[in-house]
């Protein structure tokens, strides 16, 4: 098995002059400034890409509403429940498609005609829709997809765009722009799933990934044409025919990168799991289990998760605005790798020792907060040394179909635990010891980028 090289040492193609001093940085560079280190002539194409980023979520959050509006009326539960396993199947055949497209195109096309064609179904979701068929399982499914490709795209863009020294101080700005999207897409789904309904919501999403497409082309321009001659012509250069899943199984790096990530989502699903298993024995205590109480007991478990997503989206927001740049500069993007691994291991650890919901729920804001911003950030930072094939294909592949193979196998946890007859702690040691195994993959992992980039810490 071989493993990544650098594609041309620190200073590749696309990297900048030394920075200028500080008096040439514009207004909105000095303004950033509190976010991260963006030095002069980075401002206009970090700000672009931000935006790109904040409107993707955003249009996401949107179609993540109408998602489960139409879903749950129309097939209940369980068919949600089936539709999220089909994803990781349906993967399968889709991740090779998208190899043989990005082979074809070069990047700033890939980006656009593949954001432009997510657009143009939600305009077939539309009118398939309101003549009377049922989308609920297709919309569901298609959801699934479009949400980690795009975005993982998106981010292989940056990745590409920036060398790693650029990456480690800009990536955590773009982080905010997710963060701010993610909370603006479910505020605004909120305001206008009852007024519009769930298909005119599909509309406005489908404008906004225009707008993305349009963004992306002109951050490419912007960033490119401060890169140089040399950047320039790597914006036109196509991909090499090799596929996503061939780059991960030949390379170490990305196999481990790849094992991480499935580690990763079926801790933070547990999780998931046992503080819902939590909050329904509380609502059971407190209101009572008559089925007569039903409203009570809905209204209950909605109050939970309402504060519960809230003070997970505002301490997100929190560390990836004023933590993650700060970490990436103090103890580096692979050293960051620990940290939500330690934070995962004290969640179950308490669990062990006192299955309290009240302190349960406090370590899992925490552990999903930092999931979402610093973790969130150092995953796509990862391929920051990597080739550029491996940006766009292994990394489209590990953000798709690994990524919902970890959903798979928390699901199979669950239906094992459940025939098995688990207990709240019982859980709780199985998902310690798959956190103690993502712990080995990561300093496994914080070896092999040690060696890509020994200039950076």
């Amino acid at each position: 098995m071989t493993t990544t090289s650098l594609e041309s040492g620190p200073e590749k193609a696309g990297s900048s002059a030394p920075a200028p001093a500080a008096a040439l940085k514009n207004p909105l560079e000095r303004a950033l400034a509190v976010v991260s280190d963006v030095q002069a002539g980075e401002g206009a194409g970090i700000l672009l890409l931000t935006a790109n980023l904040f409107l993707l979520l955003g249009a996401y959050y949107l179609l993540k509403t109408v998602r489960e509006s139409l879903i749950l009326a129309e097939g209940g539960a369980e068919v949600k429940a089936y539709s999220s396993a089909a994803q990781a199947i349906i993967l399968l055949g889709v991740v090779p498609v998208y190899g043989w497209i990005a082979t074809h195109l070069n990047r700033n096309r890939l980006l656009r005609w593949t954001t432009l064609f997510f657009a143009l179904n939600l305009i077939v979701f539309y009118f398939i829709g309101r003549s009377g068929a049922r989308i609920g399982v297709p919309y569901f499914v298609w959801v699934g997809i479009f949400n980690v490709f795009a975005v993982s795209q998106l981010w292989a863009f940056a990745t590409d765009l920036f060398t790693e020294a650029q990456g480690k101080r800009l990536f955590p700005v773009l982080g905010i722009g997710a963060s701010l999207g993610a909370v603006a897409g479910a505020w605004g789904a909120g305001k206008l799933i009852v007024p519009l309904g769930p298909y005119n919501i599909l509309w406005l999403s489908a404008l906004m990934l225009c707008l993305c497409a349009f963004l992306t082309r002109a951050a490419g321009w912007v960033i490119t044409k401060k890169a140089g001659a040399e950047e320039q012509k790597k914006d036109l250069a196509p991909l090499s025919k090799d596929g996503g899943f061939q780059l991960i199984l030949r390379d170490r790096y990305l196999m481990l990168i790849a094992i991480l990530t499935i580690l990763l989502n079926v801790v933070s699903l547990s999780g998931d799991f046992i503080v819902g298993k939590l909050v329904v024995d509380h609502t059971n205590e407190v209101v009572g289990t008559a089925s007569s109480l039903m409203k009570a007991r809905e209204a209950n478990i909605g109050e939970f998760y309402a504060s519960y997503y809230e003070w997970t989206n505002i301490v997100s927001f929190a560390i990836q605005a004023f933590l993650v740049s700060r970490i990436f500069k103090k103890i580096g993007i692979r050293a960051s790798l620990f940290i939500l691994p330690g934070i995962s291991l004290a969640t179950f650890t308490s669990i062990l020792i006192s299955p309290l919901l009240g302190v349960v729920r406090v370590f899992k804001i925490v552990e999903n907060s930092t999931n979402y911003s610093l973790q969130n950030t150092v995953r796509n930072a990862l391929f920051l040394p990597t080739s550029r094939e491996a940006k766009y294909k292994a990394k489209a592949a590990i953000e798709t179909f690994c990524w919902r193979f970890g959903d798979v196998l928390q699901a199979g946890v669950i239906f094992l635990g459940a025939e098995l007859q688990f207990s709240v702690r019982s859980f709780a040691t199985v998902t310690l010891g798959i956190t103690l195994a993502w712990l080995y993959v990561a300093f496994r992992l914080f070896q092999e980028h040690r060696r890509l980039s020994p200039e950076l810490c």
